[in-house]
C-alpha cells in the first residue's frame, strides 16, 4: 500500500512509522528540512520538502498511484486543501485529516466535508479525543486510562499499584484463585521503565502500573481489588480555557449533574468570552501558579485537578502545586513526550498525550476487515485490537493454550451472544466471536496470520 504522510511533526514521525514498520510505501511531505532530516535518520520512508497542499508537491510524492493520504500538519486549512487536491486532481481514494479548530467542526457546518464540497473521508480532531478521554477517567476514579470495546461491554483500565494495594507482592494466577467470579485478565505491566507481558506467575509490585481488560459490570470492584476505592469527583478544577477546558466544561455540565467546576485562566478577554458560554461552572481569571488564585478555586476541597492549557511547564507545575495543596488526584495535558518520565515522580496521576490519541484513533479508522477498533498504549509499544474471529482463523476450535500464542500475546475477553467471556487456558474461541486481544507491536504480524485478520487498509 502506498501513503503520503503530509506533516514531519510528533504525529506524522508515529504514523509514518507504525506504517513502514508494516512494510508499506511512505512518503512523508513537510516544509521544514530539520524535521524530514529526523525522519530520513530514523525510519525507512521517502521525504519530500515543499507544502503537501501544492499540487506539484503531491505529483513528486507520487500522488497518482498513491491509496491513501494522511494529513497531519500544524495547519487546519493545509490539511483541509491537501485532501481537496488529492481528491480533485489525482483521485485519491482515501483522505484523512486532523482538524483542530473548533469552528469547522460545529454541527451546523459539517456539510463542509461533505463529498461533493470537501471531500475528506474521515476527521480526527485532537481536542474532540482529549476530552472524551478525559470524561472516561472522570467515570472511572483511580483510573489512569481507560478506553471501551464491544459497544461499551468490554474495557481496558490502566491503574497505578500503591502500597497499601491488597494484592501487592500476589501472583496473577492467585487472582483467579482468590476470586473466581472476577471477570479480568491484566494484560500489560509497567514497572519502571520496563514493559512486562504477564504470564501466571508473575507478580504485582507497589508501584507497578497495570492494564487489565474487564467485563464492563466487573470494573468497579477490579478497582477495589486493586486498592481504588475512590468515589466520582464532586468538585473540580479546569486549568485553560482554550477549546479543550471549555469544551470539557461544557461535556461535564452537560453529563454530569451536581459537579462544582470551577475554571482558571489567565487571559482576561479570554476568561471573559469562556464565562458567557457557560451556565454553571465558575469562571476565575488569573495565574494558576499563584497559590491564591488556587485558594479562591477552592483546591483544598477539590477531588479533581485536570491542567489542560496550552503550556506543558503550567499543567505539570499547576498539577503538582494542587496537590500540595490537598487536591487528592491531578490529570495533566502534556505534548512534549520528554517529560512523560517526570509524571509519576512529580505525583501526577495521569498525563493525557493528545499525540498518542490521534495516532490511536488515525490507525483505528485506517484499518480494515474484521477490526472494528485498535488503541495503541504507551506511544505504540503495544495495541488492543476488537476483531471478529474469522472461520479460516488457526487458533478456532482449539483450547487457547494449545494455540501457540506469540509471547505477549493475550486474548483478553472473547464477546459471544452479548456475553462478555473471560478467557482461561482452556477457552475455545469459536467463529464469529468478537476478540479483544492484546499484542506488543513487533508481534502484529503473527496475530494477523493467528486470527485470519486482514490488518489492511480501507
Amino acid at each position: 500500500m502506498k501513503v503520503i504522510v503530509c506533516g514531519a511533526g510528533q504525529v506524522g514521525f508515529d504514523i509514518a512509522r507504525q506504517l513502514s514498520a508494516e512494510d508499506n510505501d511512505v512518503t512523508v511531505i513537510d516544509h521544514d528540512n530539520e524535521r524530514l532530516r529526523k525522519i530520513n535518520d530514523s525510519l525507512d520512508v521517502l521525504t519530500l520538502q515543499g507544502f503537501a497542499s501544492y499540487p506539484d508537491i503531491l505529483h513528486l510524492a507520487g500522488a497518482e498511484d498513491t491509496d491513501m493520504l494522511i494529513a497531519v500538519t500544524q495547519v487546519d486549512e493545509i490539511n483541509m486543501v491537501s485532501c481537496q487536491v488529492a481528491h480533485t486532481l489525482f483521485n485519491i481514494p482515501i483522505k484523512i485529516a486532523r482538524i483542530r479548530h473548533h469552528a469547522y467542526l460545529e454541527p451546523n457546518w459539517r456539510h463542509l466535508f461533505s463529498r461533493d464540497q470537501m471531500p475528506i473521508d474521515v476527521i480526527i480532531s485532537p481536542e474532540n479525543e482529549v476530552v472524551e478521554s478525559i470524561g472516561r477517567l472522570l467515570e472511572a476514579p483511580g483510573a489512569t486510562d481507560v478506553s471501551s470495546f464491544s459497544e461499551g461491554a468490554v474495557k481496558l483500565v490502566g491503574v497505578r499499584l500503591n502500597d497499601d494495594c491488597p494484592v501487592v507482592n500476589t501472583p496473577l494466577r492467585q487472582l483467579t484463585e482468590l476470586f473466581p467470579d472476577l471477570n479480568i485478565t491484566v494484560v500489560y505491566i509497567i514497572r519502571e521503565e520496563e514493559h512486562i507481558y504477564p504470564r501466571e506467575m508473575e507478580q504485582l509490585l507497589p508501584k507497578d502500573e497495570i492494564y487489565f481488560v474487564a467485563d464492563s459490570k466487573h470494573v468497579k470492584r477490579a478497582m477495589q481489588i486493586f486498592g481504588h476505592e475512590e468515589v466520582p469527583a464532586q468538585s473540580i478544577v479546569i486549568i485553560g480555557a482554550g477549546n479543550i477546558g471549555l469544551q470539557l466544561c461544557q461535556s461535564i455540565e452537560k453529563r454530569l449533574d451536581g459537579i462544582s467546576v470551577k475554571l482558571i485562566e489567565s487571559n482576561k478577554e479570554r476568561a471573559e468570552v469562556v464565562a458567557e458560554q457557560l451556565s454553571s461552572t465558575i469562571v476565575i481569571n488569573g495565574d494558576s501558579l499563584e497559590k491564591e488564585i488556587l485558594e479562591e478555586a477552592n483546591i483544598g476541597t477539590a477531588e479533581t485537578i485536570i491542567a489542560v492549557s496550552e503550556d506543558d511547564e503550567v499543567n505539570i507545575l499547576s498539577s503538582v502545586l494542587a496537590k500540595r495543596y490537598g487536591c487528592s488526584r491531578a490529570v495533566a495535558l502534556i505534548n512534549e513526550t520528554t517529560y512523560a518520565p517526570l509524571v509519576t515522580p512529580l505525583g501526577i496521576d495521569t498525563a493525557i498525550s493528545p499525540r498518542d490519541i490521534t495516532v490511536s484513533r488515525i490507525l483505528e479508522h485506517i484499518r480494515k476487515g474484521k477490526i472494528h477498533s485498535i488503541y495503541s498504549l504507551k506511544s505504540g509499544n503495544a495495541e488492543i485490537i476488537e476483531a471478529d474471529a474469522m472461520e479460516t482463523a488457526p487458533v478456532i476450535g482449539i483450547p487457547l493454550q494449545d494455540a501457540k500464542l506469540p509471547h505477549g500475546v493475550l486474548v483478553g475477553a472473547l464477546v459471544r451472544d452479548n456475553t462478555v467471556i473471560i478467557p482461561r487456558g482452556q477457552s475455545i474461541i469459536q467463529k464469529g466471536d468478537r476478540v479483544i486481544i492484546f499484542s506488543p507491536k513487533d508481534s502484529i504480524k503473527k496475530v494477523e496470520k493467528l486470527f485470519s485478520v486482514a490488518f489492511g487498509y480501507l
